[in-house]
């Protein structure tokens, strides 16, 4: 029998929150199995402004979507030896390339997102996400992890 091992997908980018959502899906997974499916999305509008470098710069940009995503894979390496990961790296917008991916994935059953702890607000994804109903909400679980957790903190909701 194939047993259905979930995959929780992490938006991967420099910021604190992405540490916050890797930290819980890492461990989350280490606990309880499946896989963290790690993704990097690379704005192609940056490519359009400049004529002629565009194929240099989009090598560019992959080159760093593929180094944070092994620094990523590093990270949730010390978490735990066991924890699977995939990733994937995305050229476009970066709300529309999730919602691509949970619609191509059925594997795709939690999008972990963390909260900003600045006032200004959530964040981005946070905002875009959260709080959608009907039609326009997303077929999968999201979880939100408060920004200002700690890794202990994180590891005992785990």
């Amino acid at each position: 029998m194939n047993e259905y091992k979930r995959k929780f997908l992490v938006v991967v980018d420099e910021s604190k929150e992405t540490d916050r959502a890797i930290t819980f899906a890492a461990h989350r997974v280490n606990r309880t199995g499946g896989t963290v499916l790690l993704l990097s999305v690379i704005d192609s509008q940056d490519f359009t402004q400049f004529l002629g470098v565009e194929d240099v710069m989009r090598a560019e940009a992959r080159e760093e979507a593929e180094r944070l995503l092994d620094a990523k894979r590093a990270r949730i390496d010390q978490i735990g030896e066991g924890v699977r990961t995939e990733t994937v790296i995305r050229e476009g917008d970066l709300v529309t390339e999730i919602e691509g991916l949970i619609r191509q994935d059925p594997g795709i059953a939690i999008l972990v997102l963390a909260a900003s702890a600045a006032k200004e607000g959530p964040g981005p994804l946070v905002g875009a996400f959260a709080g959608r109903a009907g039609q326009a909400a997303l077929p999968v679980i999201i979880t939100i992890i408060p920004g200002s957790m700690t890794d202990e903190q994180i590891v005992a909701v785990t």
